[in-house]
């Protein structure tokens, strides 16, 4: 009897760190930038489809540098966040890795991903033009440059020059038409600001409406947040939408996007929750909920995005935008922008 004590035993001592095991293959770790209201609905659709469970770490900053501090002990297997500079840096800072599938090759276009795999884009938002309906006639502007036009004098809005997105817009300028052009156009769209740039796209839009500006720079998901805001809905009909340089290069995209880590203990998991997001359901459900635009390819968005109008988009390589960031942070200082 105590042999078959002993057996059982052991047996046991077997089975439970397998069962372990086995368990902890049915989850996928997160670090996010994006806030948990905005992903969570997603990922309680990809549990219920896949009985894998989706473990979320939020932070406002500080994810990068905690994945390095980790390193090969981190339990992060993803990293998501908006901006393709911040993409661009956790890569550069070694915490992610290469990775490539046919499904994510096939739903996410070249441009809005990594050519060596170490990113993919999720979401595109538009860097937009809004105007009052008020005090600006349909066609009076029409690109980017003409936001430096002198005829704007004292009727631009903007949030810091030095913000990821206002980095980025000037970094596409630079990719295009060089530094100069782009120094040029900083100093005319300084020439015209009504107020030092101070607060956040919303605040711009609020401050066409009452009277500060008539003309500002925004993403255009914050139009669907404050339409279907009680509270911000009236800054939101006082302005009307303008895509930019429709007649050229097309309007500037940035992305949301994710990345697989270096370390990834549930690499595979997170490779289904990967090509998930990247998928026509979850794609649907970003345009939905998010305001955002999908980037897979046929995607219905909804009937809000759709009434902004269609737009073209600028097919500008993201990794060119993201490697010319730092000339453009350079640049808005030395025009002392944001002063």
């Amino acid at each position: 009897m105590n042999a078959l004590r002993n057996i059982a035993l052991a047996l046991c001592l077997l089975v439970v760190p397998y069962a372990h095991l086995a368990a902890a293959t049915s989850e996928v770790n997160v670090y996010s930038y994006r806030q948990p209201f905005l992903i969570k609905p997603l990922f309680d659709v990809f549990t219920r489809e896949s009985g894998i469970d989706v473990n979320v770490v939020f932070a406002n900053k500080g994810l990068v540098e905690r994945l390095k501090r980790e390193g090969r002990n981190s339990p992060a297997d993803l990293i998501f966040t908006v901006d393709i500079g911040r993409l661009h840096d956790a890569a550069s800072a070694g915490v992610t890795q290469s990775m490539e599938t046919p499904t994510l090759q096939e739903n996410i276009p070249s441009q809005f991903r990594d050519p060596d795999g170490h990113w993919y884009g999720l979401t595109t938002r538009a860097r937009i033009i809004v105007v009052s309906k008020d005090r600006v006639e349909q066609g009076e502007i029409a690109t980017y440059q003409d936001l430096a036009d002198p005829a704007w004098r004292g009727r631009v809005c903007m949030r810091s020059g030095k913000h990821v997105y206002n980095v980025a817009l000037v970094a596409s300028m630079i990719a295009h038409d060089g530094r100069e052009s782009a120094e040029a156009w900083l100093k005319g769209v300084k020439s015209n600001l009504s107020r030092k740039p101070q607060g956040n796209d919303r605040a711009q839009v609020k401050a066409i409406q009452e009277g500060v500006c008539d003309l500002a720079l925004i993403n255009h998901y914050y139009m669907g947040a404050m339409l279907q805001d009680e509270g911000e809905s009236e800054w939101a009909n006082a302005v009307r939408i303008v895509f930019p340089d429709q007649g050229g290069r097309g309007t500037h995209v940035n992305i949301s996007g994710m990345a697989l880590t270096q370390s990834a203990p549930n690499r595979d998991n997170a490779v289904k929750l990967m090509e998930f997001l990247s998928g026509d359901l979850a794609q649907r459900m970003y345009a939905e909920q998010n305001f955002e635009y999908p980037v897979r390819p046929g995607t219905q968005i909804s009937g809000l995005l759709e009434s902004f109008g269609e737009f073209r988009g600028d097919d500008l390589s993201l990794v060119q935008v993201a490697r010319l960031r730092a000339d453009a942070i350079r640049l808005l200082d030395e025009v002392n922008f944001d002063e």
